[in-house]
C-alpha cells in the first residue's frame, strides 16, 4: 500500500498562497539552495509518483519537463516519476518529451485509494491546495512535509483545511538548511482526518 505524502513550501508565517491563491515567495528567496536541492534529490529517490491538480499541473508541465529546467539538479527524478493529474476538464497531459500524465476525472477519494493501492511506495503531492484538502478530509494523507521559508506574507492559504478541529501531528524530522530553509515532517495517524 502506498503512503501519500503532501509536501508544500509555506511561508514562515504559515501560508502556502497568498491572498490571490498564488505562491511566489520561493522568488523572494536570497542565495542559492543547492543544499536543499541535494537532500531533496535524496528524498526523490524514495518517491514513485506524484500527484498534481490541473493548475500545478499546468505549472509544472511548463518547467520541468522543458529545457528551461536545465541544470536543475531535482529535474531528472522529477521528470522520471509516475505522474496523476487530477482534473475534471483535461483530456490529456502531456509531459514534454517523457510519456503523458495520467488524468483522473473521476472521484478523486476513489481514484487516490486506486493509485495507493496501485503503488507501493511512496506518493507525492505538490501544490494542488484543494485536492489536498480533500485528501485530508478523507483521512488518505499519511505524511506531511513542510518546507518552511524565511517569509513573511501577512495572509493567505494555508496547507490544512480552514474551519478544522485542532490535530496533533507527530513530529518526524525537523532540518535546517544554510538557505534560511527549514523542512518539517509530520507523520498523520492512520485514518486520521482533518
Amino acid at each position: 500500500m502506498g503512503q501519500l505524502i503532501v509536501q508544500e513550501f509555506v511561508t514562515a508565517d504559515g501560508f502556502a498562497a497568498d491572498a490571490n491563491n498564488e505562491f511566489t515567495a520561493y522568488e523572494m528567496l536570497e542565495g542559492g539552495t543547492a543544499e536543499f536541492d541535494r537532500s531533496q534529490l535524496a528524498w526523490l529517490d524514495t518517491v514513485d509518483a506524484m500527484v498534481l491538480g490541473a493548475s500545478t499541473y499546468r505549472m509544472f508541465a511548463e518547467f520541468w519537463p522543458t529545457p528551461a529546467s536545465e541544470g536543475e539538479v531535482v529535474a531528472p527524478a522529477l521528470n522520471a516519476l509516475r505522474r496523476f493529474v487530477f482534473s475534471r476538464k483535461l483530456k490529456n497531459a502531456p509531459w514534454g518529451d517523457f510519456p503523458e500524465c495520467t488524468v483522473e476525472s473521476g472521484d478523486a477519494v476513489e481514484a487516490i485509494r486506486r493509485i495507493k493501492g496501485e503503488i507501493e511506495g511512496t506518493i507525492v503531492l505538490w501544490g494542488s491546495l484543494t485536492l489536498s484538502e480533500v485528501f485530508f478530509a478523507a483521512g488518505e494523507v499519511d505524511r506531511v512535509r513542510l518546507v518552511v521559508m524565511p517569509v513573511a506574507i501577512g495572509a493567505g492559504r494555508g496547507v490544512f483545511p480552514a474551519g478544522q478541529d485542532p490535530v496533533l501531528l507527530s513530529t518526524l524530522a525537523a532540518t535546517t538548511y544554510d538557505s534560511g530553509l527549514v523542512e518539517l515532517e509530520y507523520s498523520l495517524r492512520s485514518g486520521l482526518s482533518l
